[in-house]
């Protein structure tokens, strides 16, 4: 709360003035919301009452301010959970017929793989996404209910999108654009609206990466139709808003942003915040950070990126969301860039380029504003020629993601 007051240039006064005109009734004087204030600041927790309150105030929603426990579930918990090895599982799947206690076991298992997306190796999780999404799909010409068929294309749809995400991380692309229309497919065959949102919000970063802005705004708009009641509509909302950030329409950009603030804030707190497909309060933060960047609101969105690095680094300094991360630095490099703070923006930006999990076409997108910056301010020092010459190799490597 403290760092958000600041980002603001806010006294805690001016803090308790804006709560005012947030809250849906009357408060206490001045004097007596400054002294909960302060309390607050210093590790109080607001009631029921105030946490909402505070989070619209400072342009977010309750979980990604004040985060309940996560729950990771482990390999032990997931064996626990399903009861069965994956060569169990594979062996039931050869069967003549499939029993729900086989369809569970899928269901934990295609969570599991959804889960682990944030930090697993690119190709191992290809290889795995993959081998998994051919057992589900064969399971199509087995004996099934009507009840089974439908979870088996469910699963069929979450498994192909989880795999086309890997292969446009990966520099995949059109492999990625096949199985992302796939999954559609399979979405509008079993009239799943919560697949086919998803669907909807890859074409739309897939058009964010490669500049085709208006291409976000109609994908993003499409999702919303058939997921409006799913959390995918956050991310289509947030994805519509870096859109407008990037061309220029600020009151757009926060017209989508709080579109989205209130469909997550009346939405219950997911239980499993590892999967991918589930929109995680926190990641918020990081939606906003990207738009904040790209309007020059340089304190708000330093702010909201060390958040980010907060939220996705364990106490032992392990990375739970190093692609966020990734991002999150790549902010705070443009923001000391235009500080003038060179060295900060090259450490920054070099550490994005570093890690073993990327999603290398939205690194790119963001690694090339921080470029923009250097050669504005810098072009002639020899360290930033360096990196420079880091993210042209990158792009290189990549050139279908590259906007044109």
């Amino acid at each position: 709360m403290a760092a958000e007051r600041a980002a603001r240039d806010w006294s805690q006064r001016d803090a308790v003035r804006a709560l005012r005109a947030h809250a849906p009734g009357e408060l206490p004087s001045d004097d007596s919301l400054i002294r909960q204030w302060k309390r607050w600041e210093s590790g109080a927790t607001p009631n029921d009452f105030y946490r909402p309150v505070i989070a619209a105030l400072f342009g977010t929603v309750t979980h990604a301010l004040f985060p309940a426990p996560a729950r990771r579930d482990g390999e032990r918990e997931i064996m626990e959970a399903s009861g069965m090895e994956t060569l169990e599982i594979v062996s039931r799947l050869n069967r003549s017929d499939v029993d729900n206690a086989t369809l569970d076991a899928l269901r934990i298992t295609t969570d599991r793989l959804c889960s682990e997306y944030p930090f697993m190796p690119s190709a191992q999780l290809l290889i795995e996404g993959r081998a998994w999404l051919r057992r589900v799909v064969d399971l199509h010409s087995k004996s099934l209910t009507l009840a089974q068929h439908r979870e088996v294309l469910a699963l069929s749809g979450w498994l192909a999108l989880l795999v086309g995400c890997v292969e446009y991380d990966s520099g995949e692309r059109h492999a990625a654009e096949s199985t992302r229309r796939a999954a559609l497919s399979i979405a509008t065959e079993s009239d799943h609206g919560e697949v086919a949102g998803w669907a909807h919000e890859m074409r739309a970063w897939f058009a964010l990466t490669t500049g085709d802005y208006r291409g976000v705004i109609a994908a993003a708009q499409a999702g919303a139709e058939v997921a409006e009641h799913h959390g995918v509509a956050v991310q289509l909302a947030a994805q519509e808003a870096k859109a407008w950030a990037r061309l220029g329409d600020r009151r757009q950009v926060e017209v989508a942003l709080d579109r989205g603030r209130r469909m997550l804030e009346g939405m219950p707190h997911p239980q499993n915040l590892d999967n991918h497909f589930v929109v995680d309060p926190a990641k918020f933060d990081f939606y906003a950070m990207d738009c904040y960047r790209l309007v020059g609101e340089d304190k708000i969105a330093s702010t909201l990126a060390e958040e980010v690095l907060r939220a996705g680094t364990d106490f032992d300094g392990t990375e739970r969301a190093p692609m966020r991360n990734a991002e999150a630095r790549v902010t705070l490099g443009v923001t000391a860039a235009r500080a003038g703070d060179l060295e900060g923006a090259l450490i920054m930006g070099e550490r994005a380029l570093q890690g073993d999990r990327q999603s290398v076409p939205s690194l790119i997108m963001t690694s090339r504003e921080l470029a923009a910056e250097m050669k504005r301010r810098y072009s002639a020092e020899p360290a930033a020629q360096d990196y420079l010459a880091n993210l042209r190799t990158l792009g290189q490597e990549n050139p279908g993601f590259l906007p044109g």
